[in-house]
């Protein structure tokens, strides 16, 4: 089953950083990829933890009774723009789920030094479990990206999945490959890419509440 990885919705609350223009998609074409997923039953996680995941999305995967994975940049938890410690707790009460994309925009491939791995793999997802209040063991990949060095971190982390882009899975039972949704976004490609997943098995729904 295709997993897509989302980044920002609509117009942006802060000044994006270079490149980032390229991953933000309109209201529409969300809604749009949304029709997609409900139909296809493809898999939606969102990355950076803009405040669009929270004033955009999250309203529309409720009301579809959709299912998503979240993963904020710990270090901008309640930044402008981004997703604050009440928007962390409304997307845990709804049943998502709140994974980490690391301290900051931050290649792990280049991790150098004991400093940047424990900020990165140990501090991030620590952070994010007090902010969320439940536990923090999913990674999605900055730059979607790893080698044999970031796995062994990662498993060091005690991480039970982690999201790469496709194309960077090379047999790692504990990676999952997503395709990233960009500003060009055509719903015919998305509808495309999902028939070409898995055979469709029903809607990844949210799970009930407790």
């Amino acid at each position: 089953m295709i997993t897509f990885a989302v980044h920002g919705i609509g117009k942006p609350q802060r000044a994006l950083d270079p490149g980032e223009d390229e991953r933000w998609i309109t209201v529409e074409q969300f809604d749009a990829l949304l029709d997609v997923v409900s139909r296809s039953g493809a898999r939606l996680t969102f990355d950076d933890g803009n405040s669009s995941d929270v004033e955009i999305a999250l309203p529309r995967l409720i009301e579809r009774g959709l299912y998503a994975e979240f993963f904020p940049l710990a270090g901008r938890v309640g930044e402008r723009g981004y997703v604050n410690r009440d928007g962390l707790r409304q997307l845990v009460d709804a049943g998502m789920h709140v994974g980490s994309h690391g301290w900051d925009r931050f290649d792990w491939r280049r991790l150098d030094g004991s400093f940047a791995v424990r900020r990165e793999l140990d501090e991030a997802p620590r952070l994010l479990e007090e902010l969320s209040g439940t536990p923090v063991r999913r990674f999605s990949l900055p730059e979607g990206r790893f080698d044999r060095r970031v796995l062994t971190h990662l498993r060091e982390a005690g991480a039970t999945r982690v999201y790469a882009n496709v194309g960077s899975v090379r047999g790692a039972a504990l990676v999952r490959s997503r395709t990233e949704i960009r500003s060009d976004l055509n719903p015919r490609w998305a509808e495309a890419v999902s028939r070409k997943s898995r055979r469709w098995t029903g809607p990844w729904m949210a799970r009930p509440r407790r």
